[in-house]
């Protein structure tokens, strides 16, 4: 493949986990991807080498002072934009062929959109952006044609199980970890340390999406994102706990068949498939060797010791503006505990109290979303805000 028809790939969050390890897989095909923008929150310093080491045709940061830092360093060498709009404009640049959304929370909506509205092809790995503005996004990119690629490791497995056969679809069965306090105690519950909290048993995430995993948050928003990639209805959308983290997900059919995706716990597997949709090629990550496995499990969820994901559910069947609220409340309780403000077990108390409090809206409507998520930002602030007083 020559370097005119390598595929230009932008990334949004390139400093973050799933940022990373795309990189790493792009490294492995220099033949095949071209790193053509990179973009971070406030990790300038990250992204700087980033520039230096892959010459993008443009970059930008969403913290203003990062941008600044930023600008000093690469002196003019790379096109530079700021803020959400800058994330945008990267997003639907003329070179860029797919945008890998890899930010974390609501920041990724507006430049999903732009990205569709500019017809590239769309790598997703921000639940947010489905959660809270799904029919949005689904309809813009049904009505532009344009492909939307699952990159969770859940959702990817899904796709690739579907293959055409969506009309058969009997349930789809999202699998979850358990994470690390699965066999926890509610008393035990009670006294999670942060550290704690950001050690997942299989997994290697960011801090924010690790979090979710041990609330369980994390599968109850894969639900919702869930409901709208695959166009299914929630009864349809089951999660089973599968503690050794070898399939990623199944998808049942009328006729009683099953089908699962199984793979060792590595990211880079679903981001390059993503990028390389409907091909695939060599990859990184080790293999599963069968022969090696001692046991396959399944359990039931504890909606008692993990409320978030029945959460989820409701917000998902109430409709409107309550699932932006949901995750709006989420990030900003996550941030709380990841601060030392809010108790582990408090976090999803604090989103249920602002969810209660909410008015719910249509959710048509971008400016609805925007103010909705914004409320139950401020909102929620001030629920913690009480909490530590």
């Amino acid at each position: 493949m020559n370097a005119e028809s390598r595929l230009k790939v932008v990334i949004l969050g390139s400093t973050g986990s799933i940022g990373l390890q795309a990189l790493e897989v792009m490294d492995l095909h220099p033949d095949k991807f071209q790193v053509t923008g990179l973009a971070a929150k406030d990790e300038w310093e990250k992204l700087a080498e980033q520039i230096n080491k892959y010459r993008p045709m443009a970059a930008a940061v969403s913290d203003q002072e990062a941008y600044k830092q930023l600008r000093n360093v690469t002196e003019g060498s790379v096109k530079l934009f700021s803020g959400v709009e800058g994330l945008s404009e990267l997003a639907a640049m003329n070179e860029a062929d797919l945008v890998l959304v890899a930010v974390s929370g609501a920041v990724g909506i507006l430049p999903t959109l732009a990205a569709i509205k500019a017809g590239k092809k769309i790598a997703l790995a921000n639940k947010e952006t489905l959660v809270a503005a799904g029919e949005i996004v689904m309809e813009l990119a049904a009505a532009s044609g344009i492909d939307i690629i699952p990159v969770d490791s859940e959702h990817s497995a899904v796709f690739q199980c579907l293959a055409g056969e969506q009309k058969a679809v009997k349930n789809i069965w999202l699998t979850a970890s358990g994470g690390p306090f699965r066999n926890f105690s509610q008393e035990e519950l009670q006294k999670v340390s942060i550290k704690q909290a950001l050690r997942h048993p299989n997994w290697q995430m960011g801090p924010k999406i690790t979090i979710d995993s041990a609330t369980m948050m994390n599968k109850g928003l894969e639900v919702i994102e869930a409901h709208h990639l695959f166009k299914t209805s929630y009864k349809q959308i089951k999660v089973v706990i599968q503690p050794e983290s070898i399939i990623h997900s199944m998808v049942e059919f009328i006729d009683g068949s099953f089908l699962a995706h199984l793979g060792v716990a590595d990211m880079r597997i679903p981001i390059q498939y993503a990028l390389s949709y409907p091909l695939r090629f060599n990859s990184p990550a080790a293999h599963l060797n069968p022969l090696e496995l001692s046991q396959i499990t399944f359990a039931k969820p504890d909606h008692s010791k993990f409320p978030s994901l029945a959460l989820a559910y409701h917000a998902g069947h109430t409709g409107g503006t309550m699932p932006a609220v949901m995750n709006a409340a989420n990030e900003v309780a996550v941030q709380g505990f990841l601060n030392g403000q809010l108790g582990f077990a408090r976090i999803p108390i604090v989103v249920e109290n602002t969810m209660n409090k909410h008015d719910n809206m249509e959710a048509r409507s971008l400016e609805n979303i925007l103010e909705a998520d914004k409320w139950a930002r401020s909102f929620c602030e001030y629920l913690i805000s009480k909490e530590v007083k």
